[in-house]
């Protein structure tokens, strides 16, 4: 057996089940948006048996965070189908553990040269560390300070003096004049005491003179530390870029063309521009990497989550996962260059309307009913949307006409307004949140609760957009009131009251664990994906711009 046979024979998995009568997919899945195959989804049973089975994978479900696992389908040369699998970053202190494909680079190994490089990194930040806490440093500083206080006050003490002793020449000046004194006495007083103010002038600034000699003398000894120390941090600096040079050499990306692209170059087209940590270490790309190595044609990906979800994201042990915007959208875009991948579903999919639902309207405003999967504004690969619409059915409308937006796969009621007076009073109104919403929700689960408040503040996933995450610490306060209609069949339907109008804040405070848990039904990015989002604005109360009445609109969902 040849060492690349023997590589693969260690990574290579043979399905448990019978595969002959599945048909293998006709192209590849679309990465970011897809239902597993049903060939993945064996292999993505049989990897979980197989995690199950193993205590010491087992162990992982009871860590504190759970990690992404992926499989990946392939075909080798005589047409035997199998699968590869591999988990995102590293367990524990591994990043290599079989059958699973290795990393492009395991930085973990003993006696590599990051290992070594690390190690020296540690080292000049520990020198870095010590020169900083050093006593004659802060010593020395410390000194500088006190004897820049004395100066200040010394010259401003002494600043003070001479004003008080011309003030007082001042006065001789006037009692001389005013008591008759000759021409020659005035001369000889006023000599006097133009001697007096060049001797105060000069004195002043021989005190500066010397403050400025004794301050300079004990900076110089401040900067003696301070070049040691600068000395340390640009050769710390130096050796972290040789090192992060060097590992990105190793990130080396190979497409099914054979092409290869080093992970810089393809970053550097990006608004990154540099690589983000971790890139190139989550499952999908080890995955084609090493089908690309070994000749095998790669015909189905699956990613899916075990173990307990981040505190800041919305991960549900064994749901299946698509694969991140920004490590991966990148990389994959380069690795999946000559393979046949099918069309975003996305854009294909695309909901057809014929004709918007209004469901009220004056001179002033609107109201249509925007069906799932529409968008409220147009994309950048798609221009139908409510606004389009709006801008075709009014042309002569003024102003922005869409007054607040809703997800493209929310349905439900949408203001539209026809001026840009009514626009600015309806838009004043969402701004002060006296607009009051309601929205009904199905949720993938039993709720126990039958009403409450949720507080989980958000923001975007700045590696995967447009998904959002509980941050507490640079998040934007989202608070939702519900209250459970009913319940059954494993379902719940739910109203949900935001008081607030963040991205995707429903959806997040539905299924975030710290939320209700249970995400809304068809959530494709925080639970499973269904035939649509089952999430509806159903009710919208405002102050009429013309009429100063409060109106009350309300369109319930079909489901």
């Amino acid at each position: 057996m040849s060492e690349q046979q023997s590589i693969l024979s260690n990574h290579w998995w043979s399905f448990s089940s019978d595969v002959q009568g599945i048909p293998v997919p006709e192209q590849f899945p679309f990465p970011f948006y897809y239902q597993p195959h049903q060939l993945s989804q064996l292999a993505a049973q049989q990897l979980q048996d197989y995690l199950k089975g193993r205590s010491d994978w087992a162990a992982l479900q009871n860590a504190k965070v759970g990690k992404m696992f992926g499989v990946l389908v392939v075909r080798r040369d005589d047409g035997e189908l199998g699968f590869l699998a591999a988990f995102s970053g590293k367990i524990g202190d591994q990043a290599t553990i079989p059958p699973f494909v290795p990393p492009f680079y395991d930085r973990l190994q003993p006696n590599d040269f990051f290992r070594i490089g690390e190690e020296e990194l540690n080292h000049l930040n520990s020198q870095v560390q010590i020169l900083q806490q050093d006593s004659s440093f802060a010593q020395a500083r410390a000194d500088y300070d006190g004897l820049k206080q004395e100066s200040e006050n010394e010259i401003e003490e002494l600043r003070q003096a001479n004003k008080k002793a011309k003030e007082e020449r001042q006065q001789k000046r006037q009692s001389a004049a005013s008591n008759g004194s000759t021409a020659e006495d005035q001369a000889a007083l006023e000599k006097k005491l133009k001697e007096q103010s060049i001797h105060r002038h000069f004195l002043l600034k021989d005190l500066k003179r010397n403050w400025k000699a004794r301050l300079e003398t004990a900076q110089a000894n401040i900067q003696k530390w301070e070049d040691q120390l600068a000395a340390l941090k640009k050769a710390r600096q130096e050796k972290s870029a040789s090192l992060q040079e060097q590992l990105f050499d190793r990130y080396q990306f190979l497409n099914a063309k054979g092409e290869v692209k080093k992970v810089t170059e393809i970053f550097a087209e990006t608004i990154f521009q540099v690589p983000p940590a971790g890139a190139g270490d989550c499952a999908a790309p080890k995955l084609l990497q090493f089908a690309f190595q070994h000749q095998l044609e790669p015909l189905a990906l699956a990613e899916f989550w075990w173990g307990p979800s981040p505190k800041s994201e919305v991960r549900k042990h064994l749901h299946f996962y698509p694969a991140c915007r920004g490590k991966c959208e990148p990389i994959l875009g380069h690795m999946l260059q000559g393979l046949h991948v099918e069309e975003n579903p996305l854009l294909r999919d695309r909901v057809q309307v014929e004709q918007l639902e209004v469901v009220y309207e004056d001179d002033d405003l609107l109201l249509i009913n925007k069906p799932s999967g529409f968008l409220a504004v147009p994309g950048k690969s798609w221009t139908d949307s409510v606004f389009s619409r709006m801008r075709q059915r009014y042309p002569e409308a003024t102003g922005p006409l869409v007054v607040h937006r809703l997800d493209m796969s929310t349905s439900g009621l949408m203001l539209v307004a026809k001026t840009k007076e009514t626009h600015k009073a309806l838009q004043h109104q969402f701004l002060k949140r006296t607009i009051k919403k309601r929205y009904v929700a199905l949720l993938d689960g039993e709720l126990e609760e039958q009403e409450g408040t949720i507080d989980l503040p958000l923001r975007v996933d700045l590696e995967d957009r447009p998904r959002q995450l509980v941050c507490y610490e640079h998040g934007k306060a989202a608070r939702t009131h519900f209250k459970t209609i009913e319940r059954g069949d494993g379902r719940t339907r739910i109203h949900f009251f935001p008081v607030t109008g963040r991205t995707h804040q429903l959806r997040v405070h539905a299924a975030h664990g710290q939320g209700l848990n249970l995400p809304i039904i068809g959530d494709d990015l925080y639970g499973t994906a269904a035939d649509r989002l089952y999430l509806h604005a159903a009710e919208l109360t405002f102050i009429h711009p013309s009429s100063g009445e409060t109106v009350t609109i309300i369109c319930e969902p079909e489901f």
